[in-house]
């Protein structure tokens, strides 16, 4: 990858050059996903199931209720390495 990222950097095309530059600032990160298998898609789940309640209870001036509707949708999950543990 760091050949690449080289190449990619002394080609003269500007839009490999700043694929190449976002690699090399994530180039940790990137060789790190190869390692494991832990990411945030659970989270990101979770977020997303938010927003679109939030999105749905648009009007709702007291957040007590909306909190309440978040609640019950979330009562029952678990990301999966957590349910291994429990």
């Amino acid at each position: 990858m760091s050949e690449w990222i080289q190449s990619a950097k002394n080609c003269g095309i500007p839009q490999f050059e700043k694929c190449a530059d976002t690699m090399r600032n994530w180039y940790t990160g990137i060789i790190n996903s190869f390692s494991t298998t832990i990411t945030n898609g659970f989270t990101e789940g979770c977020n997303n199931k938010i927003k679109v309640l939030k999105r749905n209870a648009y009007g709702y001036n007291n957040f007590k209720r909306f909190r309440n509707c978040i609640l019950p949708i979330f009562s029952s999950l678990q990301p999966q390495n957590e349910q291994a543990a429990v």
